[in-house]
């Protein structure tokens, strides 16, 4: 059976058992019709997964690969936070009357920030095809893409600037065994403006060198703030994982350890019981095989095609209809 068919049983029969409920307590998020959304939470739900054995992709209800992958690379490679930029709709609930969610997610993935670290031959060690130094309109020099004209890196006033995502690769392949290769979407500054704060706000990279491999490893923590274990429990275990086996396969590593930190881990109580009920009684399968585009190596040429699960068997129907709490 698939590992992350285990991990989700137990992690559910513990809460159900073990959490605490929110009932009658003060609690920000409500249902579409206004009532409040109480949940069964337990804290700090630590879920391991070993990339080089399997694909964590849970078989109990089917997940869609490609769509949390469009997800993914809209934060992370679009950088963008508008609802218009995304096929799922999974964050319409929270977009304004322009398709924005305030500045969260993308948004703050595409801020770029001063680097002393980041040097020029660091940039083209870092991204060695399609990119070129240039001047753009605004007579600063850049570090673009030669044929879309992303900018990966501006000068000035004699330091680059650069943004999180670009300087995780930029650090991957510079310094591989830095300590301080992560990311942060939590920023006091901007939570004010963000229409829902990020619940997967922080990524850390970490890599490791397996005996007799020629080759490093690169180990992945992804901290959650919150977790709806029915709605998004698997969808956000296998985007991940897609990154780290996208950011493995860019920095020429091999994917090894990830590892998902859910700080508060939740069901919505009673709304979501019997469909986790129904899930947890079904016979789970064995783990697909994840297949992602070998001839890509620039984070920036994969697209939700560029993946895709060999053999993936579901244990029963879709579970349609979750009513999700705003």
């Amino acid at each position: 059976m698939s590992y992350a068919d285990t991990v989700f049983i137990e992690m559910c029969r513990d809460i159900l058992v073990n959490g605490t409920s929110t009932e009658g307590q003060k609690v920000r998020p409500h249902w579409p019709d206004g009532t409040p959304a109480y949940t069964i939470m337990k804290f700090c739900e630590i879920n391991r997964f070993d990339l080089r054995k399997e694909f964590p992709m849970l078989t109990l209800r089917k997940t869609g690969i490609k769509s949390a992958t469009d997800e993914l690379l809209w934060i992370w490679q679009r950088k963008s936070n508008n609802i218009h930029d995304l096929a799922p709709h999974i964050w319409d609930e929270w977009a304004d009357e322009t398709g924005s969610i305030g500045k969260a997610y993308g948004y703050q993935m595409g801020l770029k920030h001063p680097s002393k670290d980041v040097k020029e031959e660091g940039l083209k060690n870092a991204f060695p095809d399609y990119y070129e130094f240039a001047e753009n309109e605004h007579g600063e020099t850049v570090f673009r893409d030669k044929e879309t004209l992303r900018e990966a890196a501006v000068k000035k006033d004699g330091r680059w600037y650069i943004d999180q995502v670009d300087k995780v690769i930029y650090d991957l392949k510079n310094a591989p065994f830095g300590r301080r290769i992560m990311t942060t979407l939590w920023n006091p500054e901007d939570l004010d403006e963000m229409n829902l704060q990020p619940c997967a706000y922080s990524v850390t990279f970490v890599v490791s060198q397996d005996p007799g491999c020629e080759k490093l490893t690169l180990n992945m923590i992804l901290n959650q703030r919150s977790q709806d274990i029915l709605a998004a429990w698997a969808w956000n275990t296998a985007q991940y994982a897609v990154l780290q086996h996208m950011m493995a396969q860019v920095c020429d590593m091999i994917p090894g350890e990830f590892v998902h930190i859910d700080a508060n881990a939740h069901i919505y109580a009673p709304r979501h019981i019997p469909a986790i009920e129904e899930l947890i009684s079904r016979t789970p399968q064995p783990a697909p095989e994840f297949w992602l585009d070998p001839e890509i190596h620039d984070f920036y040429r994969f697209t939700k095609d560029s993946v895709k699960l060999i053999n993936y068997q579901v244990a029963g129907d879709q579970i349609k209809d979750i009513e999700i709490a705003i």
